[in-house]
């Protein structure tokens, strides 16, 4: 079995990244989510909060990690004695992108497989920035992140 990176920016950690792990947790000896730093995104939580949060939801799983990395992935995925980079598929939208991810990574290090897990289908529609959204305008959002983070959000919202 082989080791694999899920990165993202998990801002926050959503029940849509909480299945996929699950399901990548059963096929990979090891699986390092990577809590990307992503400034560009301008996320809500920084870094370390990001971490711990993952970090809180997970620690039941032997076989996963949380690491923050704010380099080239590829670079990190070495680092991680990983041969996998595992990305989610929400919709055909994704993947486009996501391709376009992999080529290039490919290119930089082709010993180092993508592979794509589809979301569940009650997830498909679930991103953390329409979490986000939903709870700053006051909605429910305790069927979309793990019981955790809900708090985390309502602390950093206000």
């Amino acid at each position: 079995m082989v080791n694999a990176v899920y990165p993202g920016t998990f801002d926050p950690i959503t029940n849509g990244h909480l299945d996929l792990i699950k399901r990548a947790a059963k096929i990979f000896k090891h699986v390092t989510v990577a809590v990307a730093s992503n400034n560009s995104k301008k996320p809500l939580f920084d870094m370390q909060e990001r971490i711990d949060m993952a970090d809180n939801v997970l620690g039941d799983f032997k076989n996963v990690s949380v690491v923050g990395f704010d380099n080239l992935l590829i670079e990190f995925t070495k680092t991680q004695n990983a041969s996998v980079i595992l990305r989610g598929l929400r919709a055909v939208s994704d993947f486009e992108y996501e391709f376009q991810l992999a080529g290039m990574n490919r290119s930089l290090a082709p010993d180092i497989e993508t592979i794509f897990l589809t979301t569940a289908e009650q997830n498909a529609y679930l991103s953390s920035s329409l979490v986000k959204e939903v709870a700053r305008l006051g909605g429910n959002i305790t069927k979309f992140v793990p019981e955790q983070v809900i708090a985390e959000i309502e602390r950093k919202l206000g």
